[in-house]
């Protein structure tokens, strides 16, 4: 892993951006990573957008800011790529990850130009299938993962079984659906 990598999220209130970028700072913090995860929206409800950031490094962390030049980002809502610029800022050498069920060919004319890396997950079936809800949030974690190489696939997946115990120590029974939509989403990411 480089010294530091910076990803920012797009989404809408109740989609999981936030919880997934909190869990992603937890996970690489139980890994050894020096780790930054925080939200950053207006006036909170559901549907409306908002932001959240991960500062991961394999040193300290000095910048307490928000993120104006990510190296991924990670689109939880395509409806965003309407009315956002999700791609602003967003390093050519990075990548952006967006949940859609259309092509990457269809997607690309709304980035706004960007030249970089574009990879397209199916959130929704993947949820659906794995959790009979619509929860985007463990794909779309499991995603960046994969795009990023953050960490090892199966450390991801070991850590996050950790973290969905303690999480879900009341309601065990949803540790088994978010598994397998973490491993779905590992493989289909494209």
């Amino acid at each position: 892993m480089k010294k530091l990598t910076e990803i920012r999220w797009h989404g809408r209130g109740g989609q999981g951006a936030k919880t997934a970028a909190l869990l992603l700072a937890d996970v690489a913090f139980s890994t050894g990573m020096y780790v930054q995860g925080f939200p950053e929206y207006g006036p909170e409800r559901m549907g409306a957008p908002i932001t959240a950031y991960n500062r991961l490094s394999s040193e300290k962390i000095r910048t307490h800011s928000n993120i104006y030049d990510p190296d991924y980002v990670v689109v939880v809502d395509e409806t965003l790529l309407d009315s956002v610029n999700v791609t602003d800022g967003l390093k050519k050498e990075g990548a952006i990850v967006i949940n859609t069920a259309r092509s990457k060919e269809d997607i690309i004319p709304k980035l706004n130009g960007y030249e970089g890396r574009v990879y397209t997950i199916d959130a929704r079936k993947i949820s659906l299938e794995a959790l009979g809800k619509y929860f985007p949030n463990s794909p779309m974690l499991a995603a960046i993962v994969k795009v990023s190489g953050i960490m090892e696939e199966e450390t991801f997946l070991e850590e996050m079984r950790k973290s969905y115990a303690h999480k879900f120590a009341s309601k065990p029974e949803v540790i088994e659906g978010n598994m397998k939509a973490l491993s779905l989403a590992l493989q289909e990411v494209q």
